[in-house]
């Protein structure tokens, strides 16, 4: 068909057809290009701002939620202590210990105060991407010893009784350091008392029998077992009485809460001014006279 006549037909039917101009469809494209653009540089999720750096933003501080004294003292600071380091904080309480350290790797809050260093490093070698640090000295040492549905000491413990020991390592040493303190067991001259294993143990005498449990499992095996090395968070949480705790001595300092941070915000004044706060003299004091905290919880420093 020629042109005229293509223009004749056109006219026969009552439209006329033109060449398609495209630049609309360019601008269009080039606003969406611009549009997604400004998404992933600005609002993509993890790009906003962490509340470490902003000034005036709250800092939230993670305690574990089974463990209602560390989120009695984190309260009491953010109430009567951060204001007089210039910084706001509130509580959070979370239950999955690696999301827990995620949280703080990332900037979403600004630290924790539910495990010792060797618990952080268990979770860092596990989690190589992690960035985070101990901030503080002992802080507080949560309640920890030997429990018992059958007997009121350890030396009534029998010959060849079962014991149970946390299953996570760092745990496991502390464990297996109490029944040392007790004289249920000897160590190892020289043995590093955070790396503990059975393969230390030098003596044992009663031939205890030892079986590895997670924190949940201890309080219902408690009427099952001779003997469990835990916290006293687990036990409480699941209505076992305060008097089936034998053996209680204050923890190592290797084994006390430390608070952490995230290694990518420790200098940011805000982080700076948590740290404070928490090292404050009053929080000690606390600690130690709180009657709902001192069932789990002891001071970390002399108050």
């Amino acid at each position: 068909m020629s042109i005229d006549e293509a223009a004749s037909d056109t006219h026969a039917h009552g439209f006329t057809l033109s060449r398609r101009r495209r630049w609309p469809y360019l601008v269009a494209a080039i606003v969406v290009i611009v549009a997604l653009a400004g998404y992933f540089i600005f609002l993509r999720p993890g790009a906003a701002k962490s509340p470490n750096e902003t000034a005036g933003a709250t800092l939230q501080v993670v305690y574990l939620d089974s463990n209602p004294a560390e989120k009695r003292i984190v309260d009491y600071i953010a109430d009567n202590v951060a204001k007089d380091y210039g910084v706001k904080v509130a509580s959070v309480g979370l239950g999955d210990s690696t999301q827990i350290n995620s949280a703080i790797s990332d900037g979403r809050y600004a630290g924790t105060i539910f495990q010792h260093r060797h618990w952080l490093q268990q979770v860092l070698d596990a989690n190589p991407g992690f960035h985070e640090q101990a901030a503080t000295g002992p802080f507080f040492h949560w309640v920890f010893g030997i429990w018992s549905d059958k007997y009121r000491t350890p030396e009534q413990i029998p010959d060849g009784a079962t014991v149970s020991l946390l299953a996570d390592p760092a745990n496991n040493a502390q464990g297996i350091w109490y029944l040392a303190q007790a004289g249920l067991i000897t160590l190892r001259p020289g043995a590093d008392i955070t790396a503990l294993t059975q393969k230390d143990i030098a003596t044992n005498p009663k031939n205890l029998k030892f079986t590895l449990l997670d924190f949940g499992a201890q309080p219902r095996a408690l009427p099952d077992l001779d003997a469990i090395v835990g916290y006293a968070e687990s036990f409480l949480a699941a209505g076992v009485s305060e008097d089936k705790l034998i053996f209680a001595p204050k923890s190592p300092d290797e084994f006390a809460s430390v608070l952490t941070v995230g290694s990518d915000y420790v200098d940011a004044p805000n982080v700076q001014n948590l740290i404070k706060a928490f090292k404050d003299p009053r929080v000690q004091t606390f600690i130690a006279n709180d009657p709902e905290v001192k069932k789990l919880a002891l001071p970390g420093q002399p108050g």
